[in-house]
């Protein structure tokens, strides 16, 4: 069994939560900008479809990306070497959010509700939520979202309208993450296509160690940009 919160209930502590569904820790509460700022701090992330509850996650073992372990084919390098995208940041988040939550080949659902919309939207407008847009001409043809505490940045999801233009996005971030001292993005949960990009599986306490170190550091100011040179596409 799980608990159920209550508006004012803390979370209980990350490592009672279930193996099976692995790292499902609660339900209930909300998704206020306090309540969501509280559980990425402890490791803590929402996830539900719309005919469930909410519910919190916090997986054991965790995914994660360190920056200097991106994977970078050579396809992709030729990609970015080209300049075929433009890629910007925090210009157009509503958009990157719509462009996950559409529905995939694979599954014609998204967990991506509009009360999740709303709420990162919030998250967003109050600094801690960012986007990465990669433009083919004016049209919007890939991106990803997420979650910055201090230099702790949390993956959210990602979309491609244009081969390689989320790997675009992410490689992108990369770069100016390094530049800005951070040394990991939280995958969440494991799959194949994280793996092939660099992204590996640590322990849940080793993973909260590091998000207590990351994200006490001091915060880039919103909204963020790319370095004025366009930032250095390659990362270190």
């Amino acid at each position: 069994m799980i608990p159920w919160l209550g508006v004012d209930d803390p979370f209980p502590f990350p490592h009672t939560a279930l193996r099976e569904p692995n790292g499902l820790l609660a339900a209930g509460a909300d998704l206020s900008i306090p309540r969501l700022l509280d559980a990425y701090r402890l490791g803590i992330f929402p996830w539900y479809s719309e005919e469930d509850p909410l519910l919190w996650w916090s997986p054991d073992p965790r995914m994660v990306l360190w920056l200097g372990e991106l994977h970078l084919s050579r396809s992709l390098r030729r990609v970015l070497g080209s300049r075929r995208f433009r890629v910007t940041l925090d210009t157009a988040f509503g958009e990157v959010m719509n462009g996950c939550a559409e529905p995939r080949d694979d599954d014609a659902g998204t967990w991506i509700t509009g009360e999740m919309m709303a709420a990162y939207t919030g998250l967003a407008e109050a600094g801690y939520a960012h986007s990465v847009e990669v433009w083919e001409g004016e049209q919007l043809v890939g991106g990803l979202y997420g979650v910055a505490l201090g230099r702790m940045f949390y993956g959210e999801s990602m979309f491609s309208r244009r081969p390689d233009a989320s790997k675009v996005a992410l490689a992108t971030l990369v770069a100016q993450l390094q530049r800005w001292g951070f040394e990991l993005i939280d995958c969440q949960m494991s799959t194949s296509h994280l793996a092939s990009l660099g992204a590996r599986e640590i322990s849940r306490a080793e993973f909260g160690r590091h998000v207590a170190r990351l994200a006490a550091q001091p915060a880039v100011p919103s909204p963020w940009r790319l370095d004025e040179d366009g930032g250095d596409r390659m990362p270190k």
